[in-house]
């Protein structure tokens, strides 16, 4: 990839001129200017998913000049080094191909030469007749019992991905109960093998390495659980699979090498759930429409690869996450599913959006001299409107959000859908628009409150508005939606990434403080005070040694 500094890019100076025009102007001018602004600034992608940005504090002119900074930094040729398996991790020598995992088309993706695609299949094939097993019972335990329980265990991408695409396909799911650990704090694995039966529970260990410590810490514990009851370590094969390219540790660990899942050194955890990683997904929902979920990727995947950037969904986020993070100065965006199955989905795009652009330096090494990834939050509505969103409708913050809806609800019960899309639509109108003082002093007024306690109570009630939002409606929570829905964030994270000069598929500021841990850790034993550290960690340690 090109390595081009954005805010020396002519583009770039053109929008900071641009914004000295649109920061005076309110989004209710804007629709007030163009009764049809809401069609001109709103895609429909196959039938699936409508994504509505007319509520944001820009123009058609806006767009043109943030497509150009897409140009000017190359991001097409940057689209197609990814999908043809160009290196473009290039702090690990690596492709970047998880676009590969879902590649329905089967077109030939190379790598060193040689097509990964034959590998990939392979892999899904093993995962789907393994699928058909257990879920049908002709995997039986070491007592000869069918499984009714599966625990996944793993952290980061193999945890996070799975757990949020579990969770949001519920209404799918089949007998099997999922269960997910991934915390080494012993408190949640003890609590999820609290009310489990070892001779009907299946556990997926889940690390590339096999030494990935929180996961082999609490693979060990479970394993240990298991054996309390099972006895013979041979039946830790019948009761334990492994999801991982090491296959001496999963050996030694007691796991039978044929039920050991491959993925590759060209799958980024965060970007993983298409791969072997997404067994308890497939587990859980069955491998049919665990296929639909890579369908619904891929078919985003050709949208982002070959639409013009006009029309292209996830360039188009992309590019306004820039304008409101680098232009208005927005430091946060807000990630808001009114949809219950989607509750994990912002714990989810955190990682997949901080891991990837939280970096301090461009593709050359040197320091950046702007933002590059903002801080990513959210809870699903309604739950958020009555916790944070007085900060967002009346703080002095700008938070660009992101509201998503189903139309259609997998529970429709009396009319409590139609309540939560009500105030869907009632939070973005009222974010954009607002309330003038004037507007609140004629409501009290009218409701009877006396001319001087309404001027009194005004700017307490009034809402300044012009607040941007994106509203995302999917027809319907499916297998082929999700899938859709997760690859256009990815796709947006990458595309920013692009443009901020900067590499997204690396984490190396994650390896610093496990490198710690790892020495700190035997400190913690015997009454030595410990002292090689600074002073506040050195007091903390001692603390924990005196306590413990």
């Amino acid at each position: 990839m090109k390595k081009i500094n954005p805010t020396q890019t002519s583009a770039w100076k053109a929008l900071q001129q641009h914004f000295k025009e649109i920061e005076p102007i309110h989004i209710r001018h804007l629709f007030h200017a163009d009764p049809k602004r809401s069609e001109k600034f709103s895609l429909t992608f196959n039938d699936l998913i409508r994504v509505d940005f007319s509520k944001n504090r820009l123009t058609a002119q806006t767009i043109e000049k943030l497509q150009a900074l897409a140009q000017e930094t190359d991001l097409a040729l940057a689209i197609c080094s990814m999908f043809s398996g160009g290196k473009i991790n290039e702090t690990e020598e690596r492709p970047v191909l998880h676009i590969a995992l879902r590649n329905r088309g089967n077109q030939p993706i190379l790598v060193d030469g040689q097509d990964v695609m034959p590998l990939v299949n392979a892999v899904l094939e093993k995962m789907k007749r393994f699928c058909h097993q257990v879920i049908k019972g002709d995997w039986n335990g070491y007592s000869g019992q069918t499984i009714t329980d599966v625990v996944n265990i793993g952290i980061g991408g193999s945890d996070l991905g799975p757990y949020m695409a579990t969770e949001a396909l519920k209404p799918y799911k089949n007998h099997l109960k999922m269960h997910f650990v991934s915390n080494v704090d012993g408190t949640d694995i003890v609590e999820t093998l609290k009310a489990l039966n070892p001779a009907r529970t299946l556990f997926i260990v889940a690390s590339k390495t096999f030494t990935t410590q929180e996961t082999m810490t609490n693979a060990q514990t479970a394993r240990e659980w298991f054996l309390k009851t099972a006895g013979d370590s041979a039946h830790v094969a019948r009761h334990f699979v492994a999801l991982s390219t090491n296959i001496k540790e999963v050996t030694n660990f007691g796991i039978d090498p044929e039920n050991s899942f491959e993925f590759w050194d060209w799958v980024g955890g965060r970007y993983s759930l298409w791969s072997a990683i997404g067994l308890p997904i497939a587990l859980s929902i069955g491998f049919d429409n665990f296929e639909k979920l890579l369908e619904g990727a891929y078919e985003m995947d050709q949208h982002f690869l070959k639409t013009d950037f006009t029309h292209n969904i996830p360039v188009i986020l992309a590019l306004i996450g820039i304008w409101y993070s680098h232009f208005f100065g927005a430091e946060t965006e807000a990630v808001l599913p009114y949809d219950q199955y989607l509750h994990r989905f912002p714990a989810y795009l955190q990682q997949a959006s901080m891991e990837s652009n939280g970096k301090w330096v461009d593709r050359d090494g040197k320091p950046v001299g702007y933002q590059t990834g903002s801080i990513l939050w959210g809870e699903p509505g309604t739950n958020g409107q009555h916790a944070f969103y007085q900060l967002i409708h009346q703080g002095t913050k700008i938070i660009p959000c992101d509201f998503i809806a189903p139309v259609i609800s997998h529970n429709a019960i009396g009319d409590h859908h139609h309540k939560l899309l009500a105030n869907f639509f009632a939070q973005t109108q009222a974010l954009a628009f607002g309330k003038t003082e004037q507007e609140v002093q004629e409501e009290l007024m009218a409701e009877g409150v006396f001319s001087e306690k309404a001027t009194y109570l005004a700017p307490f009630k009034a809402f300044s508005g012009n607040r941007p939002t994106n509203s995302i409606l999917l027809k319907q929570i499916t297998p082929l939606s999700l899938g859709a829905l997760i690859a256009l964030y990815e796709h947006k994270i990458f595309t920013q990434g692009v443009i901020l000069n900067i590499f997204s598929f690396d984490q190396w500021g994650v390896e610093l403080g496990k490198k710690l841990a790892s020495g700190i850790l035997s400190e913690l034993e015997g009454p030595e005070k410990v002292s090689c550290h600074d002073s506040s960690t050195n007091s903390l340690i001692n603390c924990f040694k005196k306590w413990h």
